[in-house]
C-alpha cells in the first residue's frame, strides 16, 4: 500500500506485465481475493509478496485499531467492524514468513503457483 514504493520501477517490470495488488502490511491473507481473481480468472502464474521496513502495521494493535474507530467513528463504525482482524504484526521478517506459509498452504492458490511464490522486503 505504501505509495512511495514503485513496483514496476524496483522490479524491471513493464506496464502490463503484472497484476500489482497493494493493501496495508502487503498481506496476503487479505489479498486472497484478488489473488485467486488474478490466478484462476487472468492467468497469474507467480506471486511475489514485498513487505517494506517501517511499515505501519508493525506500530499498533488490533485493540489499538478497534479503540481508535471507536474514538473516530462511535459506537455505529466500530459495530460495523466488530470482530475485524485489522492483521497487524509485530515483526517484519516473520510476517514474511507467516504470509508466504498462508500461500504455500491455501487449497485457494494452485501448487505450481505457491511453490514459485516468493517475498521480498
Amino acid at each position: 500500500m505504501d505509495a512511495r514504493i514503485d513496483p514496476a520501477a524496483a522490479f524491471g517490470i513493464s506496464l502490463g506485465d503484472a497484476h500489482v495488488i497493494r493493501n496495508a502490511g502487503g498481506n496476503a491473507r487479505d489479498a486472497l481475493r484478488s489473488l485467486v481473481i488474478s490466478e484462476q480468472l487472468l492467468g497469474t502464474k507467480e506471486v511475489l509478496l514485498i513487505k517494506h521496513t517501517g511499515c505501519g502495521m508493525l506500530t499498533f494493535t488490533n485493540a489499538d485499531a478497534h479503540g481508535v474507530v471507536q474514538s473516530n467513528l462511535g459506537d455505529a463504525g466500530e459495530k460495523e467492524l466488530e470482530g475485524l482482524d485489522f492483521q497487524p504484526f509485530a515483526e517484519l521478517e516473520q510476517g514474511v514468513r507467516d504470509d508466504v506459509k498462508f500461500l504455500n498452504q491455501s487449497n485457494a492458490i494452485p501448487n505450481d503457483v505457491s511453490e514459485r511464490a516468493s517475498a521480498s522486503i
